[in-house]
């Protein structure tokens, strides 16, 4: 009994929580695409060291962010299309591999607009392109990234 979940509901699903959760809303999902949102908040711990007098969002927590929506995130949706919805919190994503791009600095307090479309998905593995941009519409980063789905 397969379901379409709402954006709200994969967002209730998606397994990071605060600190390690770097996604604020689900925009738009469906078995192609997603978009997410995220504001970098300037009491984030990592900014304290990362750099003292002009913090940075470090690469790693953009890449985490990236693929917090469009793998973890598109795979829980696109999971929640071949098992019941009851199993669907009993899978996991784990991270594969990632290829990234950073194009411009993100700092403390801004908002940046996650865009994920699928490349595939088969056998629990999801492949997918995708994009995040600042307030203004720039480019920042890019990634092709993968995770496979594991039963927790």
């Amino acid at each position: 009994m397969a379901v379409e979940l709402t954006p709200a509901q994969v967002l209730a699903l998606v397994p990071q929580q605060a600190p390690f959760r770097f996604v604020d809303e689900i925009l738009e999902v469906d078995a192609d695409h997603i978009v997410g949102r995220y504001t970098f908040r300037p009491d984030e711990g990592f900014y304290a060291g990362h750099f003292p007098g002009n913090p940075v969002t470090p690469g790693v927590i953009l890449l985490e962010s990236m693929c917090q929506v469009g793998v973890v995130a598109q795979g829980i949706w696109l999971l929640a299309l071949e098992v019941d919805p009851t199993e669907v919190s009993r899978w996991t994503t784990m991270f594969s591999d990632a290829t990234v791009e950073f194009s411009k600095p993100v700092r403390p307090g801004e908002r940046v607009t996650i865009r994920g479309a699928k490349t595939f998905w088969r056998r629990r593995k999801l492949q997918a392109r995708i994009e995040m941009f600042n307030e203004s519409g720039e480019l920042v980063a890019s990634c092709v990234a993968s995770g496979m789905g594991v039963r927790a």
